[in-house]
């Protein structure tokens, strides 16, 4: 069984030379593995998916917590005009933040995943709290992330704006963009105006924008998915 919203060939497409021998036949061998798959759940949303040669289409999953911001706003004793920023690259380090245009960026406060100085008021490190990045996702007015599937659709489902940098050669990206922007609230900050430090404008822009009036698909693809796969699991599956 296969439960995915992209697969590895199409991922390695986008870096591999179609004169190169070997990675072609490294994509071949990885298609050939998916083929031998007896069925395949692709999650939405979804790039077009070819590798399976059985494979059913299922909602969304996502589960996010109730929004929290009062908690947040409490238990770091923020002002009430600050507004907090979650910033997280789901796993992709941060190691060059533009210190010195973020202390002038009032009255925004930036939660990071991963060290920030301690004496720079506008930085809020996360490692301070001793939770990890996720649940802090519904806590935070808005997100600055890369386009990546938990956060992009449990953003939409929450409402929350998305201030997103892309990197442009990742199968699922264009799919999770065109979602956001249908569904949800998002502006894209390229890489440039993101190492530069020229981020307000894109986060007032998000902040500002108003809810989609597309009402996004319902998150039953676990249900889905569980309910498909229940026969198999007991035994009875075809």
């Amino acid at each position: 069984m296969a439960l995915a919203n992209f697969t590895w060939d199409l991922v390695l497409k986008e870096f591999c030379h179609t004169s190169d021998h070997s990675q072609q036949q490294l994509i071949q061998c990885i298609r050939g593995s998916y083929a031998k798959a007896d069925l395949a759940l692709r999650i939405a949303p979804a790039p077009w998916i070819d590798a399976f040669s059985n494979m059913i289409d299922i909602g969304p999953i996502a589960s996010p917590a109730s929004p929290e911001r009062d908690r947040l706003a409490s238990v770091l004793a923020l002002a009430p005009n600050e507004r907090t920023v979650l910033v997280g690259f789901g796993g992709i380090s941060l190691t060059s933040i533009p210190l010195e245009h973020m202390e002038q960026l009032r009255p925004y406060r930036f939660l990071f995943d991963g060290p920030v100085p301690r004496d720079i008021p506008v930085f809020i490190p996360q490692r301070h709290s001793h939770s990890p990045l996720r649940p802090y996702s519904p806590l935070s007015m808005s997100i600055m992330t890369k386009p990546g599937y938990g956060t992009i659709v449990e953003a939409v489902m929450l409402q929350q704006p998305i201030i997103y940098v892309r990197r442009y050669n990742f199968v699922d990206e264009q799919t999770l963009v065109d979602y956001l922007h249908h569904y949800g609230r998002g502006i894209e900050l390229s890489i440039d105006d993101f190492t530069q430090g020229h981020w307000e404008q894109a986060i007032d822009k998000a902040m500002a924008m108003l809810l989609s009036p597309a009402t996004p698909p319902p998150s039953t693809g676990a249900m889905q998915a569980a309910s498909i796969l229940a026969p198999y699991l007991n035994g009875t599956g075809a």
